[in-house]
């Protein structure tokens, strides 16, 4: 597939999704709040996560405060994410390393970025695009069923479909690939009965092609 194609997936997903919840929520917090808040995110449903990150930043207003955080306390108001004591120790571990190595200030590169206890190339690509607006390509479940069912790759691993889409897309689209292709995962390209009938990049799709000519023989 070109890039001009892909271009156009991007451009026809922004016309029929616009600013999805992602991104609304996403350019409400601050660099901070966005790293923390992606790093619960982990195995957590988006609402949930929503909640508890603004319960969380109620207490814990800046990587100072969680840094001097009781693990316990910290514990009890995100018990309801997945793996909450492992993410408790995580982000107050995350916010120690903040101020004793970048001055309170969360680094906008992704070798620093995932340098952090615990964060990896999905939640650094995360905080690049939402939190600092650069190009990056976070991948997680969504985008690599929908990269690889469209034909865009084809590939085993996450970490290989960032690659391959690094470099199949232009840069001035890697920011928005995330945000575009999470929502067209969960709501039309969904893990188990895709609602191909509801899409609107068919004619771009590897998959839909061949259940097409299965469908027709």
């Amino acid at each position: 597939m070109s890039k001009s194609n892909i271009s156009e997936i991007i451009c026809i997903l922004k016309s029929n999704y616009g600013n999805t919840m992602l991104a609304r929520i996403s350019k409400a917090r601050s660099p901070f709040q966005s790293l923390i808040a992606t790093v619960l995110s982990a195995r957590a449903r988006d609402e949930t996560t929503e909640v508890i990150a603004k319960e969380l930043f109620l207490h814990y207003k800046t990587p100072k405060q969680l840094a001097n955080a009781k693990r316990k306390e910290v514990e009890k108001i995100i018990k309801k994410s997945g793996f909450y004591q492992v993410k408790a120790k995580r982000i107050i571990d995350i916010s120690n390393v903040l101020i004793n190595e970048y001055g309170g200030q969360v680094p906008d590169n992704m070798d620093d970025l995932t340098g952090l206890p615990g964060v990896g190339r999905k939640t650094a690509g995360c905080v690049l695009v939402y939190a600092f607006d650069k190009p990056a390509i976070p991948v997680d479940t969504h985008v690599h069923r929908v990269s690889n069912r469209l034909g865009l790759v084809h590939t085993k691993q996450p970490e290989k479909t960032e690659i391959a889409l690094m470099e199949i897309a232009h840069k001035s689209t890697w920011k928005y690939i995330n945000d575009l292709f999470v929502y067209h995962g969960k709501n039309v390209c969904k893990p188990i009965r895709p609602v191909c009938e509801a899409c609107e990049i068919t004619k771009y799709c590897e998959y839909y092609r061949k259940i097409f000519s299965k469908n027709n023989t």
